[in-house]
């Protein structure tokens, strides 16, 4: 998204009840097409001002307060494009679909330059990518963590990022995802609502955050079935209803159940490099098998599915 004239929003009573008063919150849920880690980076850039002063993301909004969001021109891709090879499932003039494997990582980011899906598309796409995700992330409209594998969607332009993200904040867009996890849910079907948010203590991971009023607190659906069952393990299909970072992971760890070879959510005995060794497992056992959404263009309604990966195959394999 980039606009000459600034984004103009007057508060409300009613859209002040719906966001808590706080400005990013509000932000997040009164602006299409930006994530909210984007609107706070412009908030902190100095961006966004409220009644005409340059505000912070945490400032107490008012009703009749007037919020003007400045969105500057893209800066010129830092991104280096790369030739990796890529599984692109479907692609047209707006947007791909790609079936991305486990040990790639979606964008760069601290400590990574490159190497990455981004750097792929760039080569592939010939720089011609969406400017809404910013200089690191162009054409990302979601991401999937490093060592989860499957279906991704990547914009080549802004009409078609908008028009797929609005499909994702209106939940009209299904994700789905395979996990193989250890232990057992407490039921074979279910569904986790608990809101995600920043680990209090370890600031690099996710957790169940109970007090919905805390800042980053957000809220965090995911529809869960088993599919095969297992001594240790247990076979799941997950939906998404929301797209919070690591939610499935995060999610069935707070079931008791965590994603089996998960680095980082998983203390049982499949949460560590050495097991993922001996057991031939690439990533954790996380798979995104189907993606569906309108075409933002042509309003076509699109499905994809993707097979697990072999990793994940012959380790189901080995519990039978």
């Amino acid at each position: 998204m980039s606009l000459d004239d600034p984004v103009i929003l007057t508060v409300t009573q009613e859209t002040a009840a719906k966001s808590r008063l706080r400005l990013d919150r509000y932000l997040a849920m009164h602006v299409e097409g930006l994530s909210r880690s984007r609107l706070q980076k412009l908030i902190g850039d100095g961006q966004v001002t409220v009644n005409g002063i340059i505000a912070r993301s945490s400032h107490a909004l008012a009703v009749g307060d007037e919020i003007a969001l400045h969105v500057p021109p893209p800066e010129t891709l830092e991104a280096i494009p790369q030739d990796i090879p890529l599984r692109i499932i479907f692609e047209d003039s707006d947007l791909l679909v790609i079936d991305k494997p486990a040990g790639m990582v979606t964008h760069p980011g601290a400590g990574v330059k490159d190497g990455t899906l981004v750097n792929a598309v760039l080569f592939h796409c010939k720089g011609s990518l969406s400017s809404v995700g910013g200089i690191i992330r162009p054409g990302i409209v979601h991401r999937l963590d490093k060592d989860t594998s499957g279906l991704i969607m990547v914009a080549k332009n802004d009409l078609a990022h908008v028009g797929l993200s609005q499909q994702l904040k209106d939940k009209t867009a299904r994700r789905t995802y395979q996990a193989i996890v250890e232990g057992h849910p407490p039921a074979r079907s279910g569904t986790v609502d608990q809101p995600i948010g920043r680990h209090p203590g370890r600031r690099m991971e996710m957790a169940v955050i109970k007090d919905k009023n805390t800042a980053d607190a957000r809220d965090a659906v995911t529809h869960y079935e088993v599919i095969g069952d297992y001594r240790r393990f247990a076979h799941l299909e997950c939906r998404l209803e929301t797209g919070r970072t690591h939610q499935i992971r995060v999610h069935m760890a707070y079931l008791g159940a965590p994603v089996a070879f998960d680095l980082v959510y998983n203390h049982k005995t499949t949460g560590n490099t050495d097991a993922r060794r001996k057991a031939g497992m690439i990533g954790q056992a996380l798979h995104a098998v189907k993606l569906s959404f309108t075409h933002p263009r042509t309003g076509e309604l699109l499905s994809f599915s993707s097979p697990l990966p072999d990793d994940m195959v012959r380790f189901i394999g080995t519990l039978i």
